[in-house]
Order: structure tokens, then sequence, then C-alpha cells
């Protein structure tokens, strides 16, 4: 007996979802069902178990595709991923209050959307991390040919936090080791980049001559061999390098705080970075395919990965099982369970401060959004996925930062 459900759909796609003992909304599934009907979708699509509805393609979605790409179901926070690292500092190591340490990562590294968001000066080994990179060079490339994208002021965004779901964490470990682990990325450019691509995708879908309807105007795609195609997966592929390089040098300065309060620290071997909101070419049942994950991580056999829980929840290091039917891929989270703003309406601070009871962290009204009542339970998003990924570390946050 498999552990996936086999849809089919209206429109002739077929959909194998991993999403046995978790819900799946209405919505979502009608978005599951137009991305699967479209022509170019290669053998069938994959669902996560912490699928629910996003823009355009479902999050926690894997969708491998013949000759094309639709830009918004990789989405405008391109390359969002995560990182996590073990150190030798053990729960007996930290003091009983964790406020200093918070604050200490709080003044490392920038956190939110707006002007505290970005470093005030880039520092100097954020500078030097960027160009060493070779990635300011490649997106003036990427401007020259799209003037109508604007300037951002990515080196200053590098190394910084941004907002939402994204997080930093100290989490101890099933034998009391401190990891670190963090969430985040593209950050403002990468974003950029997306919104104008989608919009492109848009435009070229109304003045393509062989032109092809889609249920929904955020599956707009770019067609392989045409000339935005190309410069698509120019600017995408720089994405996904910003944001990895983003997760490392903020990871630096979470252990630059770290190192203020425990000078003597070290490292351990166990450490990971992967992406969650990606395309890439990868083979699969005989084809090379464009694989897009929206909210899915790479899961590949013998590869690691991270899957969060929210908020005052259990997160994972996981083993992947290299299972095909999946494209080789595992859920990237414990998914939604509403939406922000249904989060804020049921939800008070009370609330928060209950479900977050043990964990230094922002216990405020402007994070009821995050709560972990909003979320998907963990538990029975890692039950139904047994057959994709096998648990290394299990980890209980005691300090998060968010956006």
């Amino acid at each position: 007996m498999s552990d996936f459900e086999v849809i089919e759909t209206s429109a002739g796609g077929r959909i194998k979802a991993w999403v046995k003992g978790v819900p799946l909304e209405p919505q979502a599934r009608t978005q599951l069902e137009n991305v699967a009907g479209l022509p170019f979708i290669h053998s069938h699509l994959a669902v996560m178990p912490d699928v629910h509805y996003g823009r355009g393609a479902t999050v926690g979605s894997v969708i491998p595709t013949r000759g094309a790409i639709i830009p918004a179901a990789v989405g405008v926070d391109i390359g969002c991923g995560m990182m996590a690292i073990r150190t030798s500092l053990t729960a007996s190591d930290l003091p009983d209050s964790l406020s200093a340490i918070r604050s200490e990562i709080e003044r490392k590294v920038p956190v939110g959307n707006g002007r505290g968001g970005g470093h005030k000066e880039t520092p100097a080994r954020v500078a030097t991390a960027l160009r060493a990179s070779g990635l300011a060079d490649r997106l003036d490339v990427i401007l020259k040919k799209h003037r109508r994208i604007q300037r951002t002021a990515f080196a200053k965004q590098l190394g910084t936090l941004g907002g939402g779901n994204h997080f930093i964490e100290l989490c101890l470990d099933e034998a009391d080791r401190v990891w670190v682990m963090l969430h985040s990325g593209s950050r403002g450019t990468g974003n950029i980049l997306g919104t104008y691509f989608i919009q492109e995708a848009r435009e070229a879908l109304e003045t393509r001559v062989l032109n092809y309807h889609v249920p929904d105007k955020d599956l707009a795609f770019f067609v392989e061999g045409e000339a935005l195609f190309d410069d698509y997966t120019e600017a995408v592929s720089w994405a996904q390098d910003y944001a990895r390089l983003n997760r490392e040098v903020m990871m630096d300065r979470v252990l630059f705080a770290l190192r203020e309060h425990f000078p003597a620290f070290a490292l351990e071997k166990e450490a990971v970075n992967c992406h969650h909101n990606y395309v890439e070419r990868e083979h699969h049942f005989g084809a090379d395919v464009w694989v897009t994950r929206k909210g899915a991580v790479r899961a590949g056999k013998d590869e690691l990965g991270i899957i969060p829980g929210s908020m005052g929840a259990k997160s994972f290091i996981v083993r992947g099982k290299g299972h095909a039917e999946s494209f080789c891929s595992c859920s990237h989270g414990a998914g939604r369970a509403m939406s922000r703003g249904e989060a804020k309406r049921r939800f008070s601070v009370e609330d928060h401060l209950a479900a977050t009871q043990g964990v230094e962290c922002r216990k405020d009204n402007g994070v009821i959004d995050e709560t972990p009542m909003a979320y998907k339970d963990i538990d029975s998003v890692m039950a139904a996925q047994t057959d994709l990924v096998e648990v290394v570390h299990t980890l209980k946050q005691v300090v998060c930062v968010k956006g």
C-alpha cells in the first residue's frame, strides 16, 4: 500500500499527495488541479504534507515541467531556505535567562522588511563575502538587459533576516547539544526580480503567437527557447545563489553574537544549507526536466535537509530516502493551517504566551500571525512522510528571533 494518495483531475493531470492525517483545504486542491492539468507537467504533480493555498501555485508542491517554467510557482522569495549548524555548547552552558543572547543576535543581524531591515553601512566582512561571490557583476548583467528592474541596496541586505516567517533560532537536540538554525531568502532584490518576471510572463502569455489559456493568471509561463526564459533562469539562479550566501553570512554574524557570551565554543561537522523555494534542472522518470519546489526540500538519497516547526514547536534535521514518486522531495515545514489574517482574528497575546512558554522570543501582538496555532501539527506532517525522510535529529528551540 502506497503512502501517498493519487488524485486524478478533470483536466487529465495526476497528483500524488502525501497528505494522510493532515488537512488539504479545498482552495489548495483547486490550485493543485489547475497546475497538474497544464500540458507541460512531466509525469505528475507531487504534494507534500505541509500543503496549503498559495499564490498561483500551492505551497508544498513539487512541479516538474518540460520546456517551461512558471515564475509565480517559484515565487518572489526566490531561494528561501534553511541553514543549521551544531555547536559544541550544551544546555548546561546556557544561562537561566536567554534574553541577553536574543538581544545580542538582534544587534548583530538586522531584522524586518522596513528601514531597520538592512545594514546602515555594509560591514567589512559582508562586503568581502559579496566581492568574492561575483554576485554584483552578475546582477549588473541582468539589470542592463532589463532596465525597468529597480536597483536595490542588495549589499546592505546581505546577512539580514527580513520579516514574515523568517527566523533565527537556538535549539537543543535530543542530546541537549546547542544548534543554530535560521530561515531566510533573497531579500528585497529577489522579491523585485520575482515580481518583475511574473509580470513579464503574464505579458508573454498574452502576446505569444501560440496563445494558451491558463486557469489562473499566476500560472503564466516562459517557454524554453524564448529569450525571456533564458533571462529568467539567469535571474533566478542569481537570487538562489544570493539567498544561500545570505544565510551563510547571517550564520557567521549569529555565531559572532554567540561568541560575545561563549568565547571558546567550537562548531561541529553537522551543517545543512538548503533551499525550499527554487527551481533546478534535474533528471526524473527518463527525462531532464525543470523541477520547481514551492515550499519543498530536495530529499535525495542520503541528502540532509531541515524541516522546521513553528515558534514553540519541534524542528527536524532529516536524511532523504530518494523517493522517486516525490521527485526526491519532502516538506519544508509544518505548513500554515490558516491565513495570517485569520490567525490575528482568532488568537490573542495570551494564547501566544501560553504556546511559546519556555522560548525566549517576541510575545507581542506583532507576531500573532506566526503563533504555533496558525500552523499544522508538525508531528502529523512528519508522520505523513516517513517514506520520504528519516529523522536524524529532533530540535526544540529555546531562542527565536523573528523579523
